[in-house]
């Protein structure tokens, strides 16, 4: 379970953040209204952006506004191609889609997932990467399942004096439900009415998490998540594992599709 590094270091967290508000902007924007969502001081934000164009991760518009530069794209492919996460997965999310459900993989940012894959059935194979922006950790199985592997101190105060999406109660609901992940090792949630999510984690220690959506009956769900691990596994070690319960779940999926 991870923990909160002892010494952070503060100007390079308000640079990230920094680069992470202005790369999930859908435009340009101005100094200004970036510290506003921020919460920093204008004078602060505006050295960083000054800072982040001087090295090509952002650029200056026309209208001295800033959007994503060119080193931003490529330390997200670098990364990318460095991890060899993406390589790695998407001929076993590929294989995934044949249930007819939503295939996902997305990576944790704080309260938040970023979907490296996503896509429901029908969708073509390319336009699965990459199509979704954040999406609010707690809405979702593969939020949760990450969520979890962190401790009680982190997330409380990761939520402290704010709304959580899906839990009304509060921090101490959300605790529960991340007490019970961590117990049986898998998150299964309704999301909404007669579709559910089941999730696990992706890697030793947890980088990602890979789920399912759509219609799964509780007597399919340790099946599938025999399957989704089975899947976990082949993306985070590169190896190849002989998913033994897929006749089965196969046939449950079917046997219910064909009822209705």
């Amino acid at each position: 379970m991870r923990k909160k590094s002892a010494q952070p270091n503060q100007s390079l967290i308000d640079g990230i953040a920094t680069l992470q508000a202005l790369a999930t902007s859908q435009e340009p924007i101005g100094g200004r209204e970036l510290a506003r969502r921020l919460g920093f001081e204008p004078t602060r934000v505006n050295r960083l952006l000054k800072t982040l164009a001087y090295l090509g991760i952002a650029r200056q518009t026309a209208n001295r506004k800033y959007t994503a530069g060119p080193g931003m794209h490529v330390l997200a492919a670098q990364s990318l191609f460095a991890s060899g996460i993406i390589h790695r997965a998407l001929p076993v999310l590929e294989s995934l889609r044949r249930y007819n459900h939503v295939i996902a993989l997305g990576v944790l940012w704080r309260d938040n997932v970023s979907y490296l894959y996503h896509a429901p059935p029908g969708l073509p194979s390319v336009e699965a990467l990459g199509r979704i922006g954040l999406y609010p950790a707690t809405r979702g199985g593969i939020g949760l399942a990450l969520l979890a592997e962190h401790d009680d101190h982190y997330v409380s105060e990761l939520y402290a004096d704010s709304d959580i999406p899906n839990f009304p109660e509060g921090i101490d609901s959300l605790l529960r439900t991340l007490h019970e992940i961590r117990e049986q090792h898998y998150v299964r949630i309704n999301v909404k009415a007669e579709q559910h999510t089941v999730a696990v984690t992706v890697g030793d220690p947890p980088h990602s998490a890979i789920g399912m959506s759509g219609w799964i009956p509780p007597e399919s769900t340790t099946s599938i998540v025999e399957i989704l691990r089975d899947a976990a596994q082949r993306i985070g070690h590169d190896t190849e594992v002989a998913p033994s319960s897929e006749p089965q779940v196969l046939a449950d999926l079917n046997r219910i599709r064909t009822s209705v």
